[in-house]
C-alpha cells in the first residue's frame, strides 16, 4: 500500500472543508493547489509562529509551507514573525497589524489568547488560527467574526496509527508522549491508545500502550515544545521499558525520539503533523526509523484559506479536517512498506472506511466541533 493518505483522500472525495460540507482546492499535476489563482497581488497574508519556529519539521513548518504556496501560486504578498518564546506572541501579532496585513494567521493553540485579544482590538483585520479557536484572556474559547479556526480531528488518524503500531510491534509494547498537556496534543494520544485497544479487541491480543491514560487524561509530557534532550530522555525510558514504537506529539522535541531510536535495534517512531520521513530527508538514519506519520494537511488548509480570503470569500466558519474529507490521514510507510503485512494494510483501509461511515466511532474530548 503506497499511501494510506491518498486512500483517505479518495475516500473523502479529496475534500478538505471550510465548513462541515465545504470543498477543497483541486490539486494540479504538480501537487500544488489551485485555490482561485486570481488573488490580487496587493493582498498581504501574514503568519506568526509558535515558539518552535518555522523549521520545526512539524506544524509550524507545514503551515508556513502553505503561506509559501500562496505566495507562489496565488501571487499574494507575505510577511512573517517567528516566535521564540510565549512572550513573543502578542508583540509579533501586533506588529503584523501595524504592517497592514489583510490576513494574519497564527499557528498553534498557545497563541489563542493573543489572537483573540488582537482580533477584538482590530475588527477590520481578518485572522485565522491553526489548531484552535480564539480565546479570551482566561483561556475560554470565543467566537469572533474576524477569526477563522483551522482545526483537525487528528484522533481519527492517530487511531489508525495506534492500530498499525499494535499490529507491527514485536515486543507487545508501544508508547506515546506529549510536549504540553493541551487539547491539540492529547487528541493524538487519545486516538493512538484507542487504536491499540481496538486492535487488541479485534485480534484478542494484549498490546500495552505506555505514556497515556485516556480515562484520567494523565500521562507523559516533557513540558515544552523546544527541549529535544527531554524528548530523548523520555524516549530512552520507553524503549528501555520494552516499547519498540514511540509516537512523540511534541513538535521539535520529537527529534529527541529520533535520536533515541537511532541508538537501538528495531526501534521505530511514528511522527505527527507532517510526513516526518520527508521533513527529515537530510537524516537518512532518522528516516529509517519512521514507520509512518499522523498527518494534518495544514499546508493545503492554509493556502486554501488565504486564497479564499484574497478573493473576498473570507468568513469565520471553522475549517475542520477529518478522515472523510482528507484533512487528516496516515503518511506512506516508506522504508517499512514491505514490512507491514498486506493483511494489516487491508485492515487499516477497511477501518478507515468504518470510521468515515460511523461504524467505528473515534472519540476524544479534544475533537473539534463539527468533526
Amino acid at each position: 500500500m503506497k499511501s494510506i493518505t491518498r486512500a483517505l483522500a479518495l475516500a473523502g472525495a479529496g475534500a478538505l472543508t471550510l465548513a462541515a460540507c465545504g470543498s477543497a482546492p483541486e490539486e494540479t499535476a504538480g501537487g500544488d493547489s489551485d485555490a482561485g489563482g486570481g488573488a490580487a497581488s496587493d493582498y498581504k497574508a501574514c503568519m506568526v509562529s509558535d515558539a518552535g519556529g518555522w523549521d520545526d519539521k512539524s506544524f509550524n513548518e507545514s503551515s508556513y509551507n502553505g503561506l509559501l504556496n500562496a505566495e507562489k501560486n496565488l501571487g499574494v504578498q507575505k510577511q512573517t514573525a517567528e516566535s521564540t518564546t510565549v512572550s513573543d506572541f502578542e508583540p509579533n501579532i501586533n506588529n503584523m497589524v501595524t504592517e497592514g496585513c489583510d490576513l494574519i494567521i497564527t499557528v498553534g493553540y498557545l497563541l489563542a489568547p493573543a489572537t483573540g485579544k488582537a482580533a477584538q482590538a482590530n475588527p477590520d483585520t481578518d485572522f485565522a488560527i491553526v489548531d484552535s479557536t480564539a480565546q479570551d484572556a482566561d483561556g475560554n474559547p470565543i467566537e469572533l467574526e474576524n477569526v477563522k479556526p483551522l482545526e483537525f480531528d487528528t484522533a481519527q488518524a492517530a487511531f489508525l496509527a495506534g492500530y498499525l503500531a499494535a499490529g507491527t510491534t514485536e515486543t507487545g509494547k508501544v508508547a506515546t508522549y506529549g510536549g504540553v498537556n493541551i487539547p491539540t496534543v492529547t487528541i493524538f494520544m487519545d486516538g493512538f491508545v484507542d487504536g491499540v485497544a481496538h486492535y487488541n479487541e479485534t485480534h484478542g491480543t494484549e498490546v500495552e500502550a505506555l505514556g497515556w491514560n485516556k480515562e484520567s487524561q494523565e500521562g507523559s509530557f516533557t513540558g515544552d515544545f523546544e527541549d529535544q534532550t527531554k524528548g530523548k530522555a523520555v524516549s530512552d525510558e520507553f524503549y528501555s521499558a520494552g516499547a519498540d514504537i514511540v509516537m512523540p506529539v511534541a513538535g521539535p522535541v520529537g527529534a529527541g525520539t529520533l535520536a533515541s531510536a537511532k541508538e537501538g535495534e528495531d526501534r521505530k517512531v511514528i511522527w505527527v503533523d507532517a510526513d516526518g520521513y520527508e521533513t527529515n530527508a537530510s537524516d537518512p538514519e532518522a528516516q529509517a526509523t519512521i514507520l509512518t506519520s499522523v498527518m494534518k494537511e495544514m499546508t493545503t488548509g492554509v493556502e486554501d484559506v488565504i486564497g479564499g480570503a484574497a478573493e473576498g470569500e473570507y468568513d469565520a466558519t471553522p475549517y475542520v479536517g477529518t478522515l472523510e474529507n482528507g484533512g487528516v490521514g496516515l503518511a506512506p510507510f516508506h522504508d517499512f512498506e514491505d514490512e507491514v503485512p498486506a493483511e494489516l494494510s487491508g485492515e487499516i483501509e477497511t477501518l478507515t472506511q468504518e470510521i468515515i461511515d460511523g461504524t467505528v466511532v473515534v472519540e476524544s474530548e479534544a475533537s473539534p466541533a463539527g468533526a
